[in-house]
């Protein structure tokens, strides 16, 4: 499971709003191989964490270049997924290197979504100069991808704003919290955010869950019913705020779980300019 909120202004009105405010959680087993995020070498252009399952390193769920491209990808539930599909890492990173667009490249992927198990996908092209796209894509929806208006969007391990309990509660807190944006620090935002995604509140029932999850989740209903997934080996093990203001600013927060152990974090922060 992963969840993910973010408000989307392209042209805010105030010089202290942020054109986009992202807090996302990963959620995964602890002891898969992973790469807490950083710069993917010399040239700082790209950052994000990094998977490194065998057979799947290099892929990543959530990432940002300072050329203006940003990709998130959630996983879609399904009681049974192919082993041999191809894999959903890869989607994000190639986003993040590629010439395409938004809207272009998520139109190529579509073309190709039955290869790969059930996943959505975040795309933006991020531009000081021009104004900001945020394009979606869903393989188990629409068959095109769509362009965003500015708003509040959730997305979870079904399609985008889908009526889960847990992503409507929240939604519903996230929006409390970009109600003050402009009056906290950056620093308090920052937290704030990461308190939200470590709630452990399950919100339930939740019908529209327990169906698309099927016996897959039943087991385990309590703990994915909470923004903050808590189980056995498998749960939140990151936590992630983006902020990029008016001017082309970008604050990128992780906060990452260490040595599989859910008493032990690090906090890394990333400051840098968009260069478009």
């Amino acid at each position: 499971m992963c969840i993910l909120f973010f408000k989307f202004d392209p042209r805010p009105v105030s010089k202290n709003a942020y054109r986009l405010i992202l807090a996302a959680n990963r959620d995964e087993f602890y002891n898969r191989p992973s790469k807490s995020a950083d710069f993917w070498d010399s040239s700082n252009e790209i950052l994000s964490g990094l998977d490194m399952e065998e057979g799947k390193e290099g892929g990543t769920w959530l990432g940002i270049s300072k050329k203006g491209k940003m990709a998130a990808l959630t996983n879609y539930l399904q009681p049974k997924i192919d082993t041999n599909a191809k894999g959903r890492g890869a989607l994000v990173r190639n986003f993040l290197t590629t010439d395409l667009d938004s809207f272009s490249y998520l139109k190529k992927v579509s073309s190709e979504g039955h290869l790969y198990n059930g996943f959505n996908l975040i795309a933006a092209d991020l531009s000081t100069t021009k104004g900001d796209v945020i394009c979606y894509y869903g393989n188990k929806g629409e068959p095109e991808p769509i362009f965003l208006n500015a708003g509040i969007y959730g997305l979870s391990n079904s399609l985008l704003d889908t009526p889960w309990k847990k992503l409507q509660y929240g939604k519903q807190l996230f929006t409390e919290v970009i109600k003050q944006s402009q009056d906290l620090a950056k620093e308090d935002l920052v937290q704030e955010l990461i308190k939200v995604l470590n709630n452990q509140d399950p919100q339930l029932p939740d019908p529209a869950l327990e169906d698309q999850g099927k016996e897959h989740v039943q087991h385990v209903l309590n703990e994915y019913a909470a923004l903050c997934v808590r189980c056995p080996g498998y749960g939140t093990r990151t936590n992630t705020v983006i902020l990029i203001d008016a001017e082309g600013h970008v604050t990128f927060t992780e906060r990452t779980m260490l040595n599989a152990d859910i008493n032990q974090w690090k906090t890394s922060a990333y400051q840098f300019k968009l260069e478009t």
